[in-house]
């Protein structure tokens, strides 16, 4: 199996932080973000990895070099322009037909191996890694009707579905894909259910971050001190 890592964009949220090292590779105990992922995949089985990269692509470049020390093979795959998070994956060669692809600054326990086995019995196009999530209303939420309050409910709490950032793909859903253009992949996603195809969600519990500011960053120090993503 095959894993996409994308590691391009500029981790704008962790300015100033991110001016001298990519997001991908802040520490997450004794190692980098990334190299705790990259550990995760070769134990799951993943045989190669490549990584889409952009923004101070020289520092990871120079970091994981060709791989050879985490027992697989890296290549890479650098952007001359921001192509968004599934525009990059039109510029790869030599894909698997199935492949996963996944942000790389995940921490999560979540089993990428259990994802590829799901993907290949629900013979989807296009799986999602997903988890439910709550937010709670501050306020009092009404419901109105020609000017009239037609229900009243206090601080409510709703219930929706987030992507992980974490997907398992079929080469063919490529050609949707636009050539040198931006695309992410709610778009890819999008441009997917539009053609029928068959995208679908495979639901976790486990531990997840998306490291996008500092309050997420501790806390995911705060579990790898109990050695959770190892």
């Amino acid at each position: 199996m095959q894993a996409v890592i994308l590691a391009g964009g500029k981790g704008s949220r962790l300015d100033p932080y991110t001016r001298v090292l990519p997001k991908s590779l802040f520490p997450i105990g004794q190692e980098p973000i990334l190299e705790i992922l990259i550990k995760q995949l070769k134990r799951v089985g993943v045989t190669e990895i490549i990584m889409c990269l952009g923004y101070l692509a020289e520092l990871m470049i120079a970091y994981f070099q060709d791989g050879r020390r985490f027992g697989l093979p890296i290549r890479y795959m650098t952007e001359s322009k921001p192509l968004g998070t599934a525009g990059p994956l039109k510029n790869i060669n030599n894909l698997e037909k199935q492949f996963l692809v996944i942000n790389g600054d995940e921490c999560t326990t979540l089993n990428f191996g259990k994802l590829y086995v799901y993907h290949q019995e629900m013979q989807a196009d296009l799986t999602v890694a997903v988890q439910e999530k709550t937010i709670s209303s501050s306020y009092g939420v009404l419901e109105m009707s020609n000017g009239r309050i037609t229900n009243y409910c206090e601080k409510p709490a709703f219930n929706f579905w987030v992507s992980m950032g974490i997907y398992m793909l079929n080469a063919e859903v490529l050609e949707v894909i636009p050539d040198d253009q931006r695309f992410d992949m709610p778009e890819l996603v999008q441009a997917l259910l539009k053609r029928e195809a068959k995208v679908i969600g495979f639901e976790s519990q486990d531990l997840w971050f998306d490291i996008g500011t500092l309050e997420d960053l501790d806390k995911a120090r705060q579990i790898a001190e109990a050695e959770e993503f190892r």
